[in-house]
């Protein structure tokens, strides 16, 4: 027997609040993930399912957002493709969210392109993805944005093409030996611009660094304005790089580069 409330009993006790509704087939993973919502989503009935099969039984409850666990599923696998169109179907106005053991692009924008709403791969941190069904739920849309992975070598040649020595700097030690050291020791970042580039670096987007945050959307600009001018950056991709340090050379050692002559 399925190890969750008779269904008929969860329509009658959370019709006079809006519902989450967590779809996960493990039980313990299950248990674990209905313990975080009930604690940090008071105002919600929560609900748990061992697969979309139970969603039958909750037509007259006010469902807000359905979260389902693909795990290491393809969002093109024939039994997912077929729960995202019972969903769409049985609540075209409840949110979907997916947890997925993958973290590629490929599958987060083909779960985009499907209407879902939340992407949370299950390498984010808990807070990350507590913010993030926040978001969700009040209409954005959460997907962490590619920072390395499969890109970062592109990146990393778009980065060399046009930086310049001015990139690093150099301290001299009393041997006479110059040690070269990444930009980031001359970065000057006030602590709120390093909360920003911290949320950054997890691949959050603007809305839900302001949430993570509490701040207005206008300030995220206006301090990733601020770290992209300090960290002499084009995008906070870059930005990122820097501040991290993966511009330099193996075991932390950074590269020198010899001014170009043009």
């Amino acid at each position: 027997m399925d190890d969750f409330t008779h269904p008929a009993e969860l329509a009658q006790g959370s019709q006079a609040s809006p519902v989450l509704v967590i779809v996960e087939h493990h039980v313990l993973a299950r248990t674990c993930i209905l313990s975080i919502l009930r604690r940090e989503f008071t105002g919600f009935e929560i609900v748990e399912l061992p697969t979309t099969r139970g969603l039958k039984w909750l037509s007259e409850i006010d469902v807000r957002l359905i979260a389902l666990n693909i795990e290491d599923k393809q969002i093109t696998d024939p039994s997912i493709e077929d729960s995202l169109a019972l969903i769409a179907e049985s609540y075209p106005n409840a949110y979907v969210a997916l947890l997925s053991n993958r973290d590629d692009e490929a599958t987060a924008s083909a779960a985009m392109q499907r209407g879902v709403r939340g992407f949370f791969p299950t390498s984010i941190p808990v807070e990350v993805a507590i913010a993030g069904l926040r978001l969700v739920l009040a209409g954005g849309v959460y997907r962490p944005l590619p920072i390395m992975g499969q890109n970062e070598a592109s990146t990393l040649k778009t980065i060399s093409a046009y930086s310049g020595a001015h990139e690093l700097a150099g301290i001299h030690e009393g041997n006479g030996a110059t040690t070269i050291l990444p930009e980031r020791a001359m970065i000057d970042l006030t602590p709120r611009e390093q909360h920003v580039l911290a949320a950054l670096e997890l691949g959050l987007p603007n809305k839900l660094i302001a949430v993570k945050l509490k701040l207005s959307e206008n300030t995220v600009k206006m301090h990733i304005q601020h770290i992209l001018r300090k960290c002499s950056a084009h995008n906070r991709t870059e930005a990122v790089l820097r501040w991290s340090g993966r511009l330099s050379g193996h075991n932390g050692h950074a590269r020198a580069r010899a001014p170009s002559s043009s």
